[in-house]
């Protein structure tokens, strides 16, 4: 058995998930309301569901990675994502449709992390390069699926799930191929213990403080997934030209992360990412004054060089901290905390919205933001502060 996985696949692998997801997240709410008749509630409630559902895969995938078997953790992953979405093309009906997505959810969720994973197996790349690398991969999947979808639906959405579907087979197959791949033996993790504890009590406090700073960025970063835009077309700016800030959003970033990676030899990774979330946290302080189209395009360019700046990294830094014999573990953590924040988020910003005003809300996120950046800040100051004694 192999040892090691290239990055193209790695790569591959989140593309191909990324695409498939882009042609069925965006949908959902609407599709549940509009094509199947349900209230706007029981849309809420799939998608919390959706969302639970995909923290459960994140930390099974992380769990099976470590303690039972990476490759077929990685199938397991690939088959619970592809099937449902196959089932789809012939029945997508209520509410089949709301099950179906719920398993699919449940398989991508373990599929982010395995990505994740993975790319700590990738021993010809520095890690910082190959979750910069990834991450561009996974916003041309992101740019590629809502585009299409965009063109595909008025065709037929039996179509949308058809192509959806092409996707994952893609990535199942691609899985059963690349990434049978033995990770670390047994032998390995044995010899590592006294390393894995040195590191778990050095650094387990600031791995914790950066996993709750990632949870308030992605709680921000979900308003503009759901009250944003209601807000924008509330200002009188047509929902198409919110639509397109995604697309200008994925397109920064593939240009974007190239250059990043440049910055690898003459900036600390730890430095890169707490700029970056400065960076992206100061475009929602800038939020509380946009009017219209111009101002709202500005603010999300800022936030979009933020997140350049700092998403790709916070996979690879985390690495860092707690060393590749606890990847599936940790990278698990990280996405369990995406997950969480993108579900508390549009609840948070509905109630905010409902009990005072956008600017509050603007202004809230990025406090919490600040704060918890700055506890983070403290805590890697003093670190340094020790290591240079």
């Amino acid at each position: 058995m192999r040892k090691n996985v290239k990055l193209k696949w790695v790569a591959l692998a989140s593309l191909l998930n990324n695409t498939g997801a882009a042609f069925i997240w965006p949908l959902t709410t609407m599709y549940v309301n509009k094509y199947l008749g349900q209230t706007l509630t029981t849309a809420g409630i799939v998608m919390l569901l959706i969302s639970v559902a995909m923290m459960v895969g994140n930390y099974m995938g992380g769990w099976l990675f470590d303690h039972w078997n990476s490759y077929r953790t990685a199938l397991l992953g690939a088959i619970f994502s592809t099937l449902p979405i196959i089932l789809l093309i012939f029945i997508h009906r209520w509410p089949w449709y709301a099950m179906l997505m719920i398993i699919n959810s449940f398989g991508d969720g373990i599929n982010m992390t395995i990505v994740n994973s993975y790319g700590t197996a990738v021993t010809d790349h520095p890690t910082r390069f190959v979750f910069n690398y990834v991450y561009m991969a996974f916003n041309v999947g992101v740019v590629l699926g809502t585009l299409l979808v965009g063109a595909l639906l008025p065709i037929s959405v039996v179509l949308v799930f058809s192509v959806a579907a092409f996707f994952y087979v893609g990535l199942t197959l691609m899985v059963l191929f690349t990434f049978n791949i033995e990770v670390q033996s047994i032998e390995q993790r044995q010899a590592e213990v006294y390393l894995k504890i040195k590191r778990h009590t050095k650094f387990i406090t600031l791995v914790v403080l950066i996993l709750i700073n990632v949870m308030t960025i992605h709680i921000s970063y979900s308003l503009w997934e759901s009250v944003m835009a209601v807000h924008m077309t509330n200002m009188g700016i047509p929902f198409f030209a919110y639509s397109l800030l995604w697309t200008l959003n994925g397109i920064i970033i593939i240009i974007g992360q190239p250059l990043v990676n440049k910055l690898s030899p003459h900036m600390r990774l730890s430095t890169q990412i707490v700029v970056g979330i400065l960076i992206f946290a100061s475009s929602f302080f800038f939020l509380i004054f946009a009017k219209n189209l111009p101002e709202f395009v500005i603010d999300f360019v800022i936030l979009t060089i933020g997140e350049t700046l700092s998403f790709a990294g916070l996979p690879a830094w985390i690495t860092q901290l707690t060393g590749a014999e606890n990847a599936g573990h940790y990278q698990g953590l990280y996405n369990i905390v995406i997950s969480v924040g993108r579900a508390i988020g549009p609840l948070y910003g509905g109630y905010v919205i409902e009990h005072g005003n956008y600017q509050e809300l603007f202004l809230s996120v990025y406090g919490l933001m600040m704060i918890t950046l700055l506890f983070v800040g403290i805590k890697l100051f003093h670190i340094h502060h020790q290591q240079a004694r």
